[in-house]
């Protein structure tokens, strides 16, 4: 199903209404009704991209700039590329709100991730799109083309640790039109 043709997808602004966004995962609620703001607009540590119908939040995601080791990397992406650090863009969180999901807003939101995947690529570099997926949310990624990540030592202690995975940039295909234009 695709999403309401009057979505819009932009970013988060400081005057958004986050309080009443329910996506049924407690964890992203907090994140996106207390801390999207404050990172963006304090810290700068991460920009929140809202989907947006009729004024209402119906679902969003936050990105940010990170890099990969190349040894974290599928053995067949890394024989392509240099053996250092490489730029990557972070999809750090992804939320629907529970009466908007399988709307197609949560492809809405990826769809400009993608945008700005490539926009990176463009003006800073950028080698794909890394995700923490919830275990939940590892279905989805897959059937988008992302895959697992060699796994990181570290945990979470008690809660569920997600699974690292990686979309390759030439696996998106370039964005067509305006939103997507290749800055010259």
């Amino acid at each position: 199903m695709s999403p309401p043709d009057e979505v819009v997808v932009r970013p988060l602004e400081p005057a958004d209404d986050r309080a009443a966004f329910r996506s049924g995962n407690i964890d992203l609620d907090r994140f996106f009704q207390r801390y999207a703001g404050q990172n963006q607009f304090r810290h700068h540590i991460g920009t929140t991209w809202v989907a947006v119908v009729e004024g209402r939040i119906l679902g969003f995601a936050t990105v940010s700039a990170a890099h990969l080791e190349v040894g974290e990397l599928p053995t067949a992406i890394r024989r392509k590329l240099p053996a250092y650090p490489l730029p990557v863009l972070r999809l750090a969180r992804l939320a629907v709100a529970e009466e908007a999901k399988g709307q197609g807003v949560g492809r809405a939101l990826l769809r400009v991730v993608f945008i700005l995947a490539w926009r990176m690529a463009d003006e800073f570099g950028c080698v794909g799109v890394v995700v923490d997926a919830k275990a939940e949310a590892v279905g989805f990624y897959e059937r988008l083309g992302f895959a697992a990540l060699a796994h990181g030592k570290g945990g979470l202690g008690d809660r569920p640790e997600p699974t690292a995975m990686f979309l390759e940039l030439g696996a998106i295909p370039r964005p067509d039109g305006p939103a997507g234009a290749r800055r010259r």
